[in-house]
């Protein structure tokens, strides 16, 4: 149990109604989840108010409410707490619950459009490699030291982001590494948190369904860099345009990474083969199991946060040498035929016109490529065009297909996906992804290359915003026959 005065401090409070030393032994901002002493949060989300249902919390138990109106009822016996803004106080009074585990951690974030899952990944296992335990919040998987936990969000709510913070300073864990969304900085779920680093890796179209413009979406990211304190670094990629951008207000100390650029570090792709690359990072040659451009970049910002935590060079150089892709990124499925399928997590423009030009950089001229992409319903339906022409222009042969179609008909996000395209363009068109993937297979000989891409590690297809079982890899591999 905590005392709700000890919660609020640092709290911005306009008025307390009621005993502010009552005993709160959980938080909620879900109504059906409130027991007797909960401090309820009447948070405004995108689809419902939340305090419509402080009925319906203070029937259920609440021993408390933070809200940003007071309302016109107050049964006696409950506290009410008027905030300016719920979502931020929830950050801050989880990490208070909690103990501020933050605090007790080195927590570097990862933000950006690509490169956020493979980029804390690695330095979550660059650091347990280092002899360090460690946790992780990914889109992927969240870790705590070795135990995983399923993935529901990229960044999970305030409250179970502190409370899985508190089991890796339980744990013994000296760091955590973890993806920052957008959606998570405009939603405050990382208010309360102390991170001593932060990195950008770039910054593309995506996700305009919600933000709506890209300017609305570069500055939620740049809130991110704007919030780290003095002490901590802001690590920022200098080949992007902008990357200067995003931390033009921040107080932390500000180091770049580049391919191009003079950067406080620098990389250089030395030499590509087909299963790695050479790379001279600030004129150390390292072998590298990765390949292309944008993983070289992933691969730079893994190194110079390494560093800049204090790890050893040589010891760093060395385990970067020997560490290996993330699930459902740039994962390779190879047939006994000799095909060879390549599942990615690409479902931007930007992601896929990385992944395809790596591979057209490494494929011989007698090696066709075919891509099987769709684009996901009730998403950013402006890049479907240019997803398809990518997907078209980059292949001997495009297979449009479904993604995640949730609560839109399939079809129509083809023809969206079809109107990018030139008249006489080499495609196929098949609604059914398993079937769009056995079509790739079979038109596929040996020596040839299929991409599979947007789905990269997940699980499942949405379908009528119902989940079914599916995963990409399970496809190939069924399709395929045998494998290697």
């Amino acid at each position: 149990m905590r005392m709700l005065d000890k919660l609020l401090q640092g709290v911005e409070v306009r008025s307390l109604v009621g005993d502010g030393t009552v005993a709160v032994g959980r938080l909620e901002f879900d109504s059906r989840k409130v027991v007797p002493g909960t401090l309820f949060f009447a948070t405004r989300g995108t689809q419902a108010d939340g305090h419509a249902y402080i009925p319906a919390a203070v029937a259920a138990g609440a021993a408390a409410v933070v809200c940003e109106e007071l309302p016109a009822e107050r049964p006696a016996g409950v506290t009410f707490v008027q905030v300016p803004d719920s979502t931020v106080a929830l950050g801050q009074v989880a990490s208070a619950f909690y103990g501020h585990p933050s605090r007790r951690l080195k927590l570097v974030g990862v933000t950006g459009t690509n490169g956020k899952t493979t980029t804390a990944t690695l330095l979550y296992r660059m650091f347990r490699r280092l002899g360090y335990k460690a946790g992780l919040i990914s889109t992927v998987v969240y870790c705590v030291d070795e135990r995983e936990i399923p993935s529901t969000h990229t960044t999970p709510d305030s409250i179970r982001l502190n409370a899985m913070m508190a089991e890796m300073v339980e744990a013994g864990c000296d760091y955590c590494f973890m993806e920052v969304s957008s959606h998570s900085l405009v939603q405050h779920r990382t208010a309360g948190l102390t991170f001593v680093g932060g990195i950008f890796s770039n910054i593309t179209h995506d996700h305009l369904d919600y933000h709506k413009t890209f300017a609305e979406y570069i500055r939620a990211k740049k809130l991110f860099f704007d919030g780290l304190p003095a002490g901590a670094f802001a690590l920022t990629n200098a080949d992007d345009r902008n990357g200067m951008v995003m931390v033009q207000n921040t107080k932390a100390t500000v180091k770049t990474y580049a391919l191009q650029s003079f950067a406080d570090f620098r990389c250089r792709i030395v030499e590509t083969l087909l299963d790695g690359m050479l790379l001279n990072l600030d004129g150390s040659e390292v072998w590298v199991k990765f390949l292309g451009r944008f993983n070289a970049y992933n691969l730079t910002s893994v190194y110079a946060t390494a560093l800049l935590l204090d790890a050893r060079r040589d010891e760093v150089l060395r385990i970067l040498s020997d560490l290996t892709s993330v699930d459902g990124r740039f994962e390779p499925i190879h047939s006994k035929e000799g095909v060879t399928a390549i599942v990615d997590y690409a479902h931007t423009p930007d992601a896929l016109q990385n992944v395809i030009g790596t591979i057209n950089e490494i494929r011989k001229k007698d090696q066709r490529l075919y891509v099987v992409v769709g684009c996901g319903g009730n998403r950013d339906a402006t890049k479907r065009p240019e997803m398809a022409k990518i997907a078209v222009d980059g292949s001997d042969m495009a297979v449009l297909t479904s993604d995640n179609p949730r609560l839109e008909e399939p079809g129509a996000i083809i023809e969206q996906m079809k109107s990018g395209l030139e008249p006489g363009a080499r495609y196929l068109a098949i609604t059914d992804r398993r079937e769009a993937i056995k079509a790739a297979v079979a038109l596929a000989r040996p020596g040839d290359i299929i991409l599979v891409a947007g789905k990269g590690h997940e699980t499942y297809q949405d379908v009528g915003g119902v989940k079914h079982h599916f995963d990409d890899r399970e496809e190939v591999r069924a399709a395929f026959g045998t494998v290697l």
